[in-house]
């Protein structure tokens, strides 16, 4: 299957860009998607998916947890330099940080306390590290640091971004962004999907802040993404191959789907547990084995996450469901609406 990357942009109003999520987790509107019928509807409320999920589906969650990884570090004439702290190796952090050509290898930047030292430096291949004085555990960047929110938000977390940018589910921490497709779900909701016999399991894949990078020709070409480390219970895959062929599998997400893929042997069509990365790279022409239906948000033209969206349901019916979104004034990105394809 051919297709042009420019195929996958389209013009999006800036007040269709969601800077804030609903007032409640469920009161996102929700894009129905029928692959097989090719029917779309528009639901007003996300709840509302309990009408299409049926007795025996399984949804499978990412239970990761964003970590409070957007640090601002100060020079010693007192400049503010805004910082991602994105993987630890060896000591140092594999960093992104704003304004960064004004910094030399070897300058000394502050946390806000003033307290730890981080020493910067530049490779040959242009990534930034930081090399922090005291190890970083996940206590000290709830101390230093705030929730790394999407860049399109054009704004600062508030106090209200460490609640709703993460899922009532999140567990283990990581992330550096979050998987927002269960931004959705309440504790509510998810009860109530029990008591109808949906099964409801977790896995975790540690998001990272490639997400939100555009696409790179060498990425297409070798078809290959950022890497991101995720785990597979025992217990899930076993649940997992019982009912793969019986039930519905949906994953919630398309990095829990980036896992499901990963794991997923499709020769023996068998789901493997246990820790492992990924750095799959799903496009249209792709036959995607490990799931049945998809929840996911509306996301950013010609990103890799839209292209993993029309390989599970064709370019030709998420660029119609996503016209009839924008016709419908639907919320997009990470705070956004919804869409169950299925």
């Amino acid at each position: 299957m051919e297709w042009k990357l420019e195929e996958f942009q389209f013009e999006l109003e800036e007040d269709l860009i969601a800077k804030y999520p609903a007032r409640n987790r469920e009161d996102s509107r929700l894009l129905t998607l029928n692959r097989e019928k090719g029917e779309m509807k528009i639901e007003d409320r996300f709840s509302k998916i309990f009408d299409y999920l049926r007795e025996g589906d399984i949804l499978v969650f990412n239970n990761t947890k964003v970590s409070k990884r957007r640090v601002y570090l100060l020079t010693k004439s007192g400049r503010i330099h805004e910082s991602v702290l994105l993987e630890e190796r060896e000591g140092s952090w594999y960093t992104l940080i704003r304004n960064s050509s004004k910094l030399r290898n070897g300058d000394i930047l502050y946390d806000t306390s003033g307290k730890i030292e981080f020493h910067f430096s530049r490779r040959s291949d242009g990534r930034i590290y930081l090399k922090p004085s005291k190890s970083l555990t996940e206590e000290i960047f709830e101390t230093i640091g705030s929730i790394p929110i999407p860049p399109y938000l054009k704004r600062k977390a508030d106090p209200s971004d460490e609640v709703r940018y993460q899922t009532v589910y999140a567990k283990v921490p990581g992330s550096v962004a979050a998987p927002t497709a269960g931004l959705h779900f309440t504790d509510s909701l998810k009860n109530s999907l029990l008591e109808k016999g949906i099964k409801i399991l977790e896995i975790t894949l540690r998001v990272g802040y490639g997400t939100f990078a555009p696409l790179q020709e060498f990425q297409i070409q070798n078809k290959k993404l950022h890497k991101e480390d995720y785990h597979i219970s025992e217990e899930c895959a076993e649940i997992l191959n019982e009912f793969k062929g019986k039930s519905r599998i949906i994953s919630v997400g398309s990095t829990t789907l980036r896992a499901l893929e990963s794991a997923f042997d499709k020769e023996k069509k068998k789901f493997t547990p246990g820790n492992h990365s990924t750095d799959i790279f799903l496009y249209p022409g792709d036959n995607i084995e490990s799931i049945d239906g998809l929840i996911t948000n509306f996301h950013l033209p010609g990103s890799s996450i839209l292209l993993l969206v029309a390989a599970f349901a064709s370019k030709e019916l998420v660029m119609k469901a996503y016209n009839l979104a924008i016709q419908n004034k639907m919320r997009f990105y990470s705070y956004g609406d919804s869409m169950l394809i299925i």
